[in-house]
């Protein structure tokens, strides 16, 4: 028998307070167990993303942008620290990207570090031991990064003091090229590497502009250049305005071969120019010779492309 408390008239509500009570715990439970599986999804996925851009060398899927950074000095890297610019080349963010290097070591990725390229010297193509001391690569590639979440393939293709003449694909710059494209792709479908896009960063033409190439030549042999590398993978060129001349000759003027370089990524939707701050580094001291910039500039460059470059990928190419 029951205590008198607890009558027939405040049983049925113990009842229903103790029913609510478990009922409440299970919902508790419930909502925990969920939340639970929703940080651990959230958490996996995470993961996976992070695994996904990862540089490994195990045959483990990762995913990049492949970048083939080509043209003359000014893209293979003369950049030098001095007193009033004693800015050096960036260190690479984690995982922001690598280098193949398809004439030194096509076996493997390496991070990418400055000088970049340093060791891809073909005698029988792109030849410049020595050369390189600095570029607009790892800016660009840092920059890029943190404005797509993709991490940069790079390959090394630029040789100083090239014209235009010289990437025709007659067994010359673009010949060696090429082959270093097709050796980057080959590795990649090899080792699980899947490439979002192929891209070529150009920055050439002050070599034409000393010898007075015309501009209607110097686009001519580009877009011969171009449709070559479009052929084998390239989807789109974006194009670094070349500086000034800072020499002391009469005759040299780079303005005409800048400004068809301009006119003709006018009228392509597949050519987009992504700087132009080198025209601006005469008047600001930071050439540092006649042709070629303090790293400082390099650095300045390669942002400033890259945020471009990150732009035209997001709104356009996804």
């Amino acid at each position: 028998q029951e205590p008198a408390e607890f009558g027939p008239s405040t049983k049925p509500l113990h009842r229903r307070v103790f029913v609510t009570y478990l009922a409440n715990c299970n919902i508790q439970i419930a909502l925990n167990s969920y939340t639970n599986f929703l940080h651990l999804c959230i958490s996996t996925f995470s993961a996976i993303l992070h695994l996904k851009n990862t540089i490994t060398e195990g045959g483990l899927m990762t995913t990049y942008d492949l970048f083939l950074f080509a043209g003359q000095s000014n893209m293979a890297g003369r950049g030098i620290a001095c007193t009033q610019f004693p800015e050096g080349a960036p260190d690479l963010i984690s995982g922001a990207g690598a280098e193949f290097r398809a004439i030194s070591d096509p076996t493997r990725l390496y991070p990418i570090a400055e000088p970049f390229g340093a060791l891809e010297n073909n005698p029988t193509g792109i030849f410049e031991p020595g050369m390189k001391t600095g570029s607009l690569v790892t800016s660009f590639v840092n920059t890029y990064f943190q404005n797509t979440g993709v991490p940069v393939l790079g390959l090394s293709s630029s040789k100083g003091g090239s014209v235009i003449a010289n990437w025709q694909d007659h067994d010359d710059y673009l010949t060696d090229t090429i082959k270093r494209l097709k050796s980057a792709q080959t590795f990649c479908e090899q080792h699980n590497i899947t490439l979002r896009h192929q891209y070529l960063l150009w920055c050439q033409g002050e070599s034409d502009g000393d010898h007075h190439t015309s501009a209607d030549e110097y686009t001519k042999q580009f877009m011969h250049m171009y449709e070559k590398l479009k052929a084998v993978g390239i989807e789109h060129c974006f194009l670094i305005g070349i500086g000034a001349y800072n020499g002391t000759a009469d005759d040299i003027c780079y303005d005409e071969i800048r400004n068809a370089q301009y006119s003709f990524a006018e009228h392509r939707k597949d050519i987009t120019v992504v700087s132009r701050l080198f025209e601006t580094m005469k008047a600001r001291g930071l050439m540092k010779d006649s042709f070629h910039y303090y790293q400082a500039g390099y650095n300045e460059v390669g942002k400033d492309a890259a945020q471009n470059t990150a732009k035209y990928v997001l709104t356009t190419a996804e």
